[in-house]
């Protein structure tokens, strides 16, 4: 039986994008062949360097459909939202392959090649996708977990996780409740207490043990777990399981001790230096591609406008450590927008925003100002968006670690934009804070890369933008 404690989300997220990769170097070969049917002395030549050109080839494409999200964990889409995403990710991917061409001129395969591998790939990975989604739900082929405990807690990651795509890569078997733990989970999901956990993990084949009881002192079966650690069963404590698999941290039943002995938060040396020159490096390259925007943007709000008014528009926020900046914007809102002092939300079609602002909000053209409070180290590229001081004030009362997130700098762009809605109130800002402090805690250079590409999607398809 094969046993680990991976996240089984990311084993078949590496499986998706391993074949991925193969399918599309093999659809410049296919195409190759296609092309040169009758001329085997061209075929020849051009298949002496095909290995790089199709691993280029596939890589670019791959960045393409990577920024459209399609490896992205547990998205919730339907087909037909996928397929649109796949082929908005090929197009993308498409002009990326030809800048590569002009930038590296050994890559080149050609016009014909190129639509014909194009179009073969395009179908090699939609059959793919087909098999792929069939695969995810053979339940043999899952994850299969076991939670000890069956109180609150185990109840709450039952009601939160008991969607298809939350559970893609695992399979509950059960819920073993404990003495004197009331039963919060459906009768049909518990399984007998009388037989102890060694006969359950044995029975129904288990994987992994998820600790999930609500009073640890004296009421864990240790010698069990003990052993099933000793066989190769994983034995996972509830909180960890959830960040694990659900990208975010649960804050009701996150205790300090567990922040304080998980791991994560990473400030070395070598993390500063690779996060401030990852900034540095992404503001330059996004200024260089968007300072015709910008220049267009500041001409329509001064023609909406007209002269005298102020085309940016600088607002406190919270940075690191709870040091306060200011922050630059494009200005999408009448300029008597808080004419009374007092600090309000945005809200959906909010009668404050103008008519250029609505489109600059829509398209996130009103927040590439922000580049410079980058580049003066104000802000990260990615972390937790700045909020307001009224509002941090008002949250940090409200919210338990909330002032946790501002041991980062903020981000123009982060983990919680990619994963939740835009939030206008205070029960969003907790459901988000759970996915900042997720990033807060999980951040690499990597993790910031990821990010940085999903990004392209939120402004493609203007998600979560008011």
């Amino acid at each position: 039986m094969f046993r680990s404690s991976k996240n089984s989300g990311l084993r078949w997220l590496l499986a998706l994008s391993v074949i991925e990769l193969l399918l599309l170097s093999a659809s410049l070969y296919v195409a190759a062949r296609l092309r040169y049917a009758g001329a085997p002395e061209d075929l020849a030549r051009f298949t002496r360097s095909l290995v790089s050109r199709s691993l280029v080839f596939a890589v670019v494409l791959m960045l393409g459909l990577a920024a459209l999200g399609q490896y992205q964990l547990n998205m919730r889409t339907s087909w037909f939202g996928l397929m649109a995403r796949q082929a908005v990710g090929f197009g993308l991917g498409t002009i990326m392959v030809v800048v590569v061409y002009y930038a590296l001129p050994w890559t080149y395969v050609g016009r014909g090649v190129l639509g014909i591998a194009l179009v073969v790939g395009f179908v090699l990975l939609t059959c793919f996708r087909l098999l792929f989604q069939r695969l995810t739900e053979v339940e043999g082929l899952k994850h299969r977990i076991l939670i000890l405990g069956a109180g609150p807690r185990a109840a709450e990651v039952h009601s939160r996780m008991r969607r298809r795509a939350d559970r893609r890569g695992f399979n509950v078997v059960g819920f073993l409740p404990r003495a004197s733990e009331a039963i919060c989970v459906p009768q049909d999901y518990l399984l007998d207490p009388q037989r102890s956990l060694l006969e359950w993990v044995n029975e129904r084949q288990v994987d992994e043990v998820v600790v999930g009881v609500e009073d640890r002192r004296g009421n864990l079966p240790m010698s069990d777990l003990l052993e099933l650690r000793q066989l190769g069963v994983g034995v996972t404590d509830l909180t960890s399981f959830v960040e694990r698999e659900a990208g975010r941290l649960q804050l009701s039943f996150t205790d300090p001790s567990w922040l304080v002995f998980s791991g994560g938060f990473d400030s070395t040396l070598l993390r500063r230096f690779s996060k401030r020159s990852f900034d540095l490096l992404a503001a330059v390259v996004v200024l260089l591609l968007t300072w015709p925007l910008m220049l267009l943007t500041a001409l329509c709000i001064r023609l909406e406008s007209g002269a005298g008014q102020p085309i940016l528009y600088r607002q406190e926020r919270v940075g690191a450590r709870g040091k306060t900046f200011w922050l630059n914007k494009f200005r999408s809102m009448a300029t008597d927008a808080e004419r009374d002092g007092i600090a309000r939300w945005a809200s959906k079609n909010d009668d404050r925003v103008t008519r250029v602002g609505r489109f600059i909000r829509k398209t996130r053209l009103d927040e590439l100002p922000q580049l410079w409070n980058v580049v003066k180290g104000e802000m990260s590229f990615i972390g937790p968006r700045p909020e307001r001081p009224q509002f941090v004030a008002d949250l940090s009362r409200k919210i338990r670690y909330y002032e946790v997130r501002h041991c980062l700098k903020p981000g123009l762009a982060g983990w919680a934009q990619l994963r939740y809605a835009y939030g206008a109130s205070d029960e969003d800002a907790a459901e988000k804070l759970k996915y900042d402090l997720y990033y807060v805690k999980n951040h690499n250079l990597l993790f910031d890369l990821l990010i940085l590409i999903q990004t392209v999607e939120v402004v493609l398809f203007g998600r979560g933008a008011r």
